[in-house]
């Protein structure tokens, strides 16, 4: 910071608005504000605030946001004059005339005045009755956070409010711009609540960090569109593929239609899932695991590699293991039920059992498929686990896993895929990164990457599964532990989890324990929801009378007057060092995001740009 910012700190809050003083009872954690005449029509519920004060003999400079404004009228408390005012409407010249207006602030951010910087301190006293308390602008705060200037990130303006909320985003490393340790973050909000939209821009925070991976597991392929462009026209049109490519990010997005599976268990669970045994009057349970552990170790016999699986020659070897009578006797414990298993061997078409059972199951092992790459590959790309970025430009990528297939396009493509399937294969990546990161470790590295999951009240439920099958509930329970397993260890790694929920209550409550930073969008303010979120908001009350005041953004008239409001709790912001939640109204428009982050000119290099291809879907 330079002299001359020092020197106009004190000047540029003087000639900020006042709104009011420091009234009594005031504390430390939440001062009273009595209103001036002057500010008693205007919006101060949400509106950021600072004052300056003295402390240890040091000019310190605090902020924080105004959460409720109260008014009293004393004359009118009194049981005559409220009669007289029922009566006649007001009491002249009582009514209007006596009132006053009472604010609450609760400080989240003190700086003392160290030379010619700024550095973060408490709120150890309480400061004067009479202390001025004046509206805090963005040249304010640009003063105060001046020697930070480079990591400061905005999302959005400080809710109702002009301001724009300083945010930084450290990637998990040490170093500049590091935090030196991963830490886990939660978006909870519902559905139309802008959560992906708030993830999408919090991604682009991140993807500055050349040393820093974003590795997305995406259920529903919301953030394969997004980075796609194929968003709803109506929707924020972020322009994520241009913004990371800016930043020299490598994107590598792989479908289930480009994905490998590369496990035999996996192959035999999901054999197991298909319809092959059925058919075949095999019944679930130990019988059709017995089978496919017998058709899995005949093949590993005779050398046939999973890549492989799909040539009719596999088949015929699979084909041949379950007309061996010794495997009959394994299967059926009774003679009749092995000979009617063998009168439907015999009559079976098996042409057709291989076309439609065999090879749908079979595919999604096959490397001959165009733009294909196996898990274990894409795992390796994005941690870097043997050194070394892989990406030109010492950037490391960005890797989306799109787990979404629906029936048409799984019929289209030829592969077997269900619900259960997409269970079994998160719970293969998330075995895949847990590996990678213990290795990583052990090797004393630190992977310094953040792992997106979408949609994670459907895999981490507190109560379990009571919305799934019998046959899939095994499975995701799987993924659950594995998941819950992830969050707890995997810090330490180096390797943060950002998890988006439409619920709060329901998810896992050892996830909610192991978040470090909370992002609250509209929908949590009711029963149990409200509930979990005054939990983790510490019970204040006027933080969360401020979370209920949020409007609903699918009640504006307009899709451009939408308003995505959020409350934040953690070190997320220079402003939240105190630990109070925060409140801000996220960026409507695109362009209002690319502007404040300074991100125009690298749009307009782009414009001048050939015409490369950036979007890698086709890494081998």
């Amino acid at each position: 910071m330079n002299v001359d910012q020092n020197k106009d700190i004190e000047q540029l809050i003087d000639n900020t608005e006042r709104i009011g003083t420091i009234g009594s009872p005031s504390s430390t954690s939440e001062l009273s504000i009595d209103i001036l005449g002057t500010a008693v029509s205007k919006k101060l519920v949400g509106e950021l605030a600072c004052f300056r004060f003295s402390q240890d003999e040091k000019s310190h400079i605090a902020l924080g946001q105004i959460t409720e404004v109260q008014l009293k009228n004393i004359w009118l408390e009194d049981p005559t004059m409220r009669s007289l005012a029922r009566q006649r409407g007001n009491v002249n010249p009582i009514s209007g005339q006596q009132d006053t207006h009472l604010g609450e602030m609760t400080v989240s951010a003190v700086f003392s005045k160290d030379g010619y910087k700024f550095e973060p301190s408490m709120l150890g006293t309480v400061p004067a009755t009479g202390t001025p308390i004046h509206l805090a602008t963005d040249q304010v705060m640009n003063t105060l956070l001046a020697q930070h200037k480079d990591e400061i990130w905005y999302l959005g303006h400080v809710y109702g409010s002009k301001p724009k909320l300083p945010m930084w985003f450290k990637h998990f490393g040490s170093g500049p711009r590091g935090a030196g340790e991963a830490y886990h973050i939660g978006i909870f909000g519902k559905n139309g609540s802008g959560k992906s939209t708030l993830a999408a821009m919090m991604l682009v925070a991140y993807a500055r960090h050349p040393e820093m991976a974003i590795f997305i597991i995406d259920p529903q392929g919301q953030f394969s569109k997004h980075a796609k462009g194929q968003t709803n026209t109506e929707g924020f049109q972020l322009g994520l593929n241009t913004l990371l490519r800016n930043f020299n990010k490598k994107v590598i997005i792989k479908s289930v239609k480009e994905l490998i599976l590369d496990r035999w268990d996996l192959f035999c669970e999901i054999l197991i899932e298909s319809r092959f045994f059925e058919l075949l009057s095999i019944s679930e349970g130990d019988y059709r695991r017995i089978a496919a552990e017998r058709i899995t170790d005949e093949l590993k016999k005779k050398n046939i590699k999973l890549k492989d699986l799909y040539q009719p020659s596999s088949f015929d070897s699979a084909w041949k293991v379950l007309g061996d009578p010794n495997v009959q006797m394994q299967i059926y414990k009774t003679k009749e039920s092995r000979e009617r298993f063998q009168t439907l061997y015999k009559e079976s078409d098996k042409n057709e059992f291989y076309n439609k059972y065999w090879k749908p199951v079979t595919e999604l092992f096959n490397k001959d498929r165009e733009n294909t790459m196996a898990i274990k590959d894409l795992i390796k790309l994005a941690f870097s686990v043997d050194g070394g970025f892989p990406a030109t430009n010492n950037c490391r990528p960005v890797v989306i896993i799109d787990l979404y297939l629906s029936k048409e396009e799984a019929n289209v493509s030829g592969l077997y895929w269900n619900d259960t399937i997409q269970a079994l294969v998160i719970k293969r990546l998330l075995d895949e990164i847990i590996y990678s990161a213990e290795r990583a470790y052990h090797n004393n590295k630190l992977l310094n990457t953040l792992v997106v999951f979408d949609e994670a009240q459907k895999f981490a439920p507190r109560e379990g599964f009571n919305w799934a099958s019998n046959k899939v509930i095994e499975k995701l329970e799987r993924v659950r532990q594995q998941l819950l397993d992830a969050i707890r260890t995997t810090r330490k790694y180096g390797l943060g989890w950002m998890f988006i929920s439409q619920t709060l209550s329901s998810l896992h409550k050892d996830i909610i324990s192991q978040i470090r930073i909370f992002f609250f969008g509209f929908g949590l303010a009711l029963g149990t929801e409200f509930m979990s979120l005054k939990e983790i908001a510490g019970g204040e009350s006027n933080a969360l009378k401020l979370y209920q005041s949020f409007r609903d953004p699918h009640c504006a008239f307009e899709v451009s007057s939408k308003q995505y409001s959020f409350m934040t709790v953690g070190p997320v912001s220079p402003l939240s060092f105190s630990g109070t939640p925060l409140f801000f109204t996220a960026f409507n428009k695109p362009e209002e995001f690319i502007s404040e982050n300074g991100l125009n000119r690298q749009f307009d290099r782009d414009k001048n740009a050939s015409n490369e291809l950036f979007l890698d879907f086709n890494v081998n």
